[in-house]
């Protein structure tokens, strides 16, 4: 589109025409802010920090000024969920909205990994192979068998063949009703596994490759963080030149690329690997995987689970290195894939799957000082055992991938802690904020190319919210529910009569208080882990009386405005545990260098896990109610305690329990 055509509007004028189209709509203070900042900072090119608080209605507020950047716009977002949101409905009615003022229909495009999209060449073999984790292992049953079955997933497979004759997409989240991760393995390629357009005999036809050529043509193309962190990682060009990266729960990004970098050795894993390079291997070789994973499954048994402080055990020593050698072996076996081979998919699998394993062999012997290692064992029953590397930090990697060539918009409703945008500049590769003032609309914080704004909330929390602590309660030391906690939560919700988030830092603790309120009250307790956790949100919606009992991802997952949630319990500051690998190493790694690594890495991660579970309770401006924290330390230890109270919403703070529970009642409409 020519650049002229882009500049007969000004961000402020498609802003107004957005919220104009909305019945009752009009732009709010917070938003306008938002809106000239990024405009300013397009212009300027300089990377920019918002904190927006939730109602802002900061995705129409990076959108807007999006649409007159030259060329596409990359959006990424922490979770499919946000990313279908802003494809299904805010960029629909955002592109009809500015159509008069822009002078044409701004186009869009979603952009998910490659295993999000039907492959037609496994769709193609799926008469010749077998329901297991890959369609290219040997020795299958026949198709006939397969499916003839009367089980889940033969059904499902069945479905997944119709659709495969009618779908223009093969996005998997446009198959309605879906199929289970076992079922979808079967008809889709994994980017490591691919072939590549070029060398597959379906490439023409490719679903995937289609999504990245929309995406190339489109205004706005909306990502996630993993492929994004991929697509830096790897440099393998998934996301299409950009001059604009907008990355929207921000604080989220530097988890994601950790989690990209993380790799991981595992039993099965290479006996997998051996069952698809079997047919293109010697014997010898195969024996040779049996053997590291033989190897493997000891060395995990006989190492604890946890961080690997002093280099690798003799036995998990021993099991890389045959792992490494046999990889090794079996990929000069294999050689290079051609475009003439007979079967590159399977060859391409096979190779893919033992780079793998060679490259994680390779790191986790090399034990760098910048990788941290530890063994992994389920507690779930699965048994299930892994030697996992992932990096100690990847503010380098940040600092050097995501800002060339492009200006970065990092927004979330949590980017300040303590009042500072500092620590959260730091986790993403910033350079460090020059010394001031906390940062406000009024005094924002900044570094070298790069500045900051808190736009605010449009909620008034010392009006809408009390932010109780239960000073009074002893410390908690051991897991699970202190007895005198578990009393003032049975208090807390009998006075309000349910409309309860409880938000636990274990499994444990949130069972123990679930059965207690189920022992001590007649209120409907739904617990995480007892259905899905889209039928018990529901419910708990729903049922006005219903508690909500879970652990960490209801802290950021639930969303429940108006009075069926009045009462939001934390039960304990969530620090990281100990047992944390990733966290008590990087904490090792400040302490080593003279600082505080309790102050610089567990503080911070609290204060993030805090203000995502405090910001459950005021969803709406017409929502009221009461944030109970049963940890005394928020009020009691020195230090951290006042800065974890500077990282949450300005609600009216009490530590008196009488205060608490006359508010609840009030609410109650006792």
């Amino acid at each position: 589109m020519p650049a002229a055509t882009k500049k007969k509007a000004t961000a402020e004028q498609l802003l107004q025409a957005a919220v104009g189209a909305v019945p009752g709509g009009s732009s709010r203070p917070g938003q306008e802010a938002m809106v000239a900042a990024i405009d300013k900072a397009i212009r300027d090119r300089e990377h920019l920090l918002v904190q927006a608080g939730t109602g802002t209605g900061k995705s129409l507020a990076y959108l807007t000024p999006s649409l007159l950047v030259d060329g596409p716009v990359v959006v990424s977002t922490a979770t499919l969920a946000l990313q279908n949101q802003l494809v299904e409905h805010d960029l629909p009615r955002l592109a009809a909205a500015v159509e008069p003022v822009l002078g044409r229909k701004p186009t869009f495009a979603v952009l998910k990994g490659r295993h999000h999209y039907l492959c037609v060449a496994k769709m193609e073999h799926a008469d010749e192979e077998a329901p297991t984790d890959t369609l290219f292992d040997d020795a299958p049953p026949r198709a006939t068998q397969w499916l003839g079955e009367a089980g889940r997933l033969g059904k499902q497979i069945q479905r997944l063949q119709a659709w495969a004759e009618k779908t223009t997409t093969g996005d998997r989240d446009e198959l309605d009703p879906g199929v289970d991760d076992t079922a979808w393995r079967q008809v889709s390629m994994p980017a490591r596994d691919c072939v590549g357009a070029q060398r597959c005999p379906y490439g023409a036809e490719c679903f995937a490759e289609a999504s990245r050529a929309r995406a190339r043509e489109a205004d706005i193309v909306v990502t996630n963080h993993s492929l994004l962190a991929v697509d830096m990682l790897a440099e393998r060009h998934i996301v299409p030149p950009h001059k604009l990266l907008v990355i929207d729960e921000a604080h989220e990004l530097a988890d994601r690329v950790s989690s990209a970098s993380q790799a991981e050795l595992t039993p099965e894993a290479i006996e997998r690997c051996s069952r698809r390079a079997r047919t293109l291997i010697p014997p010898a070789v195969a024996e040779s995987l049996a053997e590291a994973a033989d190897a493997l499954t000891v060395g995990l048994a006989e190492t604890p689970a946890g961080r690997i402080t002093a280099g690798l055990p003799e036995l998990l020593q021993q099991a890389v290195t045959l792992v490494e050698s046999a990889t090794r072996a079996g990929l000069t076996a294999i050689g290079d894939v051609k475009a003439d081979d007979p079967d590159p998919v399977r060859k391409q699998q096979a190779k893919a799957a033992l780079d793998d394993l060679s490259d994680t062999a390779q790191r986790l012997l090399e034990e760098s000082d910048f990788d941290v290692a530890w063994v992994e064992k389920s507690d779930l029953g699965n048994g299930r055992r892994a030697l996992v590397v992932a990096p100690l930090s990847v503010a380098g990697t940040l600092a050097q991938g995501l800002y060339s060539d492009r200006t970065v918009v990092a927004t979330s409703a949590t980017l300040t802690l303590g009042g500072r945008f500092d620590t959260v500049a730091r986790s993403l590769g910033l350079p460090a904020a020059e010394p001031g003032a906390p940062a406000s609309p009024q005094s924002p914080a900044s570094g070298d190319g790069w500045t900051s704004l808190d736009v605010g909330s449009p909620f008034d929390y010392p009006r809408q919210g009390i932010l109780y602590v239960a000073a009074h309660l002893p410390r908690p030391q051991m897991s699970g529910l202190p007895t005198a906690a578990g009393e003032e939560l049975v208090q807390l919700v009998t006075a309000l009569g349910g409309r309860t988030l409880g938000l636990f830092s274990s499994r444990k603790a949130a069972t123990q208080a679930a059965e207690l309120l189920r022992a001590r009250t007649d209120l409907p307790i739904l617990l995480q882990g007892e259905e899905s956790l889209p039928v018990l949100v529901r419910r708990f919606k729903e049922d006005k009386a219903s508690c909500l009992f879970g652990v960490m991802s209801l802290w950021q997952g639930v969303d429940v405005p108006g009075d069926s949630c009045q009462l939001v319990v934390i039960d304990r500051l969530p620090f990281p545990r100990p047992d944390e690998p990733l966290a008590a190493a990087r904490a090792a790694a400040v302490d080593a260098n003279g600082g505080s690594g309790f102050a610089s890495v567990s503080v911070p991660i609290a204060a993030v896990r805090l203000a995502q579970g405090v910001g459950r309770l005021i969803r709406s401006t017409g929502d009221k109610g009461v944030v109970a924290v049963l940890d005394s330390r928020l009020e009691t230890a020195r230090g951290y305690g006042a800065f974890l109270r500077k990282s949450l919403p300005p609600f009216w703070y009490t530590t008196r329990s009488d205060v608490a529970l006359g508010a609840l009642q009030r609410l109650a409409g006792k």
